[in-house]
């Protein structure tokens, strides 16, 4: 029979080809459907456009990785590129400052009646801070870049330098010992962009060309701040400089101090409290230690006035048994101590009696527990705040990706400060007790002959410092990268106390109304000598400006050119 042939003049269409049996591995490549495969390609090019909106919005706020800073030829190109960073840099410091400034308004919106909040929000965004912080930084940055810029074109340099011991060397030769290579090695890393500065700035300027820049600048852009605060500015800068120094100088010799941050902490702490019992008058009073340690404001009194005069107030005592949580054991001795103080001659001993330092417990050694545990939840508080405040605030991608384990980094964070100032206050306490105890074994005792003086230190006025340095050797139970933060905060208040001090006793000459300014200018000097540290001048005036940690608004700053 003849084979069928249809219509479009073909045979019929050939049986359907068996499906291969199915395999028995997985198979080595990835399947993909249609629909899927479709959402791929849809989401990649989503994220490529997201990609680019990035890079187009990165544009308007900072330059690209890498790319070149700008080269002028005369004094009105320096001029021009001055005022534009200028004005950026005031912009944005102008936003910082008020956003935050809104942030904290807002908080405060259950204390203040709602036909107020207006003006809360309008003096918040428009207040005298905002701009003046925003002139501030607004005219370091146009500052700094004129003058840095002017430089080479009014002294400009010879094709050869001659040779001056003054100067640095630029060039930098290749290391031909093991001990050179491991040192070189060890020489910090610059982004795309810091590396161009650099480069620019070694083929075209000196190192002193950046300091007078940086001195010049920052002496004049101070004083566009408050008076009150220009004093923490610039101890915040000075203390920067120092440590930009100090970094320079070790990755440049490969030389380090093991525990560099507690050993400053401790000394730091050392000056404090001993300022702090004989010099009240050189701290600010937020260093004051009653809340935290339970003494009563008289007995402090009374053992500052013991260090200065060797005396006391009979009046504090009568304060003292004034509270209620004395004990009928510590009455009966601050009574025995006021008589013997009112007689005639006045006995006042050489130490004020412990009982008057814990008036609520007898013994001594019943004091440093239960204070430890007082202590820690009083700053537990405080502590908690500052540990999740910025991960919620400046840490949000990664707060929202790993709530879990964020959160707990924080509370461990917490525990550790918190558990810090607790050893700090209650081993210092303790001290006190402890020193006066020793002092009567080592004087009633005959079997050691032990200088006069010896003994005498215990019950001396420098007896407290040694009591602040064991103290804050507490800061060991703090995280590692928050030693050096701590170290940093105490070191400006305690340069500022021994400078008043040493100015008291006229080993130091009075800077005036010009004091702010002379060390500004001295701090940014040793900042900008070398231009990859310029960010510490802004973390240091965000930090004392905004009371925040301010790393974000920092990296942002320092990426829109201000060295340029």
């Amino acid at each position: 029979m003849p084979a069928q042939v249809d219509a479009r003049g073909k045979g019929p269409d050939p049986p359907p080809k068996p499906k291969p049996p199915p395999l028995s591995r997985v198979p080595s490549y990835i399947q993909f459907a249609p629909r899927h495969a479709i959402e791929s390609f849809e989401n990649l090019v989503a994220l490529a456009n997201h990609q680019e909106r990035l890079r187009d919005a990165r544009k308007i706020i900072w330059r690209d990785r890498g790319e070149p800073v700008v080269e002028l030829e005369d004094l009105w190109e320096c001029l021009e590129h001055a005022g534009r960073g200028g004005m950026r840099a005031g912009t944005i410091a102008f936003m910082l400052r008020a956003g935050l400034n809104v942030i904290l308004a807002t908080l405060r919106f259950g204390k203040v009646p709602k036909k107020m909040r207006y003006a809360l929000i309008r003096h918040a965004i428009f207040g005298k801070d905002s701009f003046r912080f925003a002139a501030m930084l607004g005219s370091f940055v146009a500052l700094y870049k004129f003058t840095l810029n002017a430089f080479p074109i009014l002294l400009p340099q010879p094709t050869e330098p001659p040779p001056s011991p003054f100067e640095e060397s630029e060039d930098e030769s290749e290391p031909t010992t093991p001990d050179q290579v491991m040192t070189s090695q060890k020489r910090v890393r610059f982004s795309l962009s810091a590396h161009a500065q650099e480069v620019w700035v070694r083929k075209r300027t000196y190192r002193w060309h950046a300091a007078l820049a940086g001195a010049v600048a920052g002496s004049l852009a101070v004083m566009f701040e408050k008076r009150s605060r220009r004093i923490a500015i610039a101890q915040q800068l000075f203390v920067r400089g120092l440590q930009g120094s100090y970094n320079a100088f070790t990755s440049k010799n490969g030389f380090h101090i093991p525990h560099g941050e507690a050993l400053l902490f401790c000394i730091c702490s050392t000056q404090i409290v001993h300022a702090l019992f004989c010099r009240p008058d050189t701290l600010a009073r937020s260093y004051e230690i009653c809340n935290a340690s339970g003494a009563s404001r008289q007995a402090i009194k009374m053992v500052r006035d013991m260090n200065l005069t060797g005396s006391f107030d009979v009046q504090d005592i009568d304060k003292i048994l004034q509270r209620s949580d004395v004990i009928p054991a510590n009455r009966t001795a601050l009574l025995a101590v006021q008589a013997l103080a009112s007689g005639d001659p006045p006995d006042f001993g050489l130490y004020p009696p412990c009982n008057a330092i814990h008036p609520w417990v007898e013994s001594c050694r019943r004091v440093p527990i239960p204070r430890l545990m007082a202590v820690f939840k009083w700053a537990f508080p405080i502590y908690g705040a500052l540990h999740f405040l910025p991960m919620i605030l400046f840490k949000r991608r990664a707060f929202l990706s790993k709530p879990i384990h964020m959160l707990g980094k924080a509370g461990l964070g917490t525990i550790r400060s918190s558990a810090f100032l607790a050893a700090f206050v209650a081993s210092f306490q303790s001290w006190v007790c402890l020193k006066h105890y020793i002092y009567e074994v080592l004087s009633s005792q005959k079997t050691l002959r032990l200088p006069k003086s010896m003994i005498n230190f215990f019950v001396s006025k420098y007896s407290y410092a040694l009591g602040g340095f064991l103290g804050a050797l507490s800061l060991f139970i703090e995280e590692r990268r928050r030693r050096g933060e701590l170290a940093m905060y105490v070191l400006p208040k305690a340069m500022e106390s021994a400078w008043l001090t040493a100015r008291g006793k006229g080993w130091v000459f009075r800077t005036g109304s010009a004091g702010e300014a002379l060390l500004t200018a001295v701090a940014m000097g040793m900042v900008m000598v070398k231009c990859y540290f310029l960010f510490v001048f802004l973390e240091s005036a965000l930090l004392t400006a905004f009371d925040l940690p301010c790393s974000p608004y920092t990296r942002m700053i320092h990426n829109i050119s201000l060295v340029s």
